[in-house]
């Protein structure tokens, strides 16, 4: 068994590959936007209820930068800025349907490259790193929980 240092080591260089098999200069269909255009639709993809202070927030970086990548989205139709129902002071973010296409070509891209890395695994190989990886994912929500937790006790504090 390795120690926790090689451990790291070697999640280290598989996000290194991972990141190479993910990588969406490939894909035909996001060549129109920047990687920081990208990052941007891909935090409203999964989080829906952003605004410009909550994606400038995610992405560490002023509102005004926010807002400006917001512009540069808008303009290629892929984003769109509405009243926040709940606090009209505040403008949610929305992906319009072009991003929404976008994004499940870039998905489809990724899982077909996956897929054929992983068929050219050994199936127990496979079965040990669906576990692993598990295991590893539900892991990594536990301390992102207990942080974001202890940040929400900070901030009252």
């Amino acid at each position: 068994m390795p120690d926790l240092t090689e451990l790291a080591t070697t999640i280290e260089s598989a996000a290194e590959s991972l990141a190479g098999a993910l990588d969406p200069s490939g894909c035909r269909e996001v060549s129109s936007v920047s990687p920081a255009q990208l990052r941007v639709l891909l935090l409203l993809r999964a989080r829906p209820s952003l605004n410009v202070n909550g994606l400038a927030a995610a992405l560490n970086v002023g509102p005004s930068s926010a807002s400006r990548l917001c512009d540069r989205l808008e303009a290629l139709g892929l984003a769109a800025r509405t009243p926040d129902p709940r606090d009209r002071r505040e403008m949610q973010l929305s992906l319009t349907a072009a991003a929404i296409e976008m994004l499940g070509a870039l998905t489809r891209y990724r899982l077909r490259a996956l897929e054929a890395i992983l068929a050219a695994m050994p199936r127990t190989a496979r079965a040990e790193l669906a576990r692993s990886l598990s295991a590893f994912s539900a892991t990594t929500r536990q301390f992102a929980d207990a942080e974001e937790n202890g940040a929400d006790r900070r901030r009252s504090a």
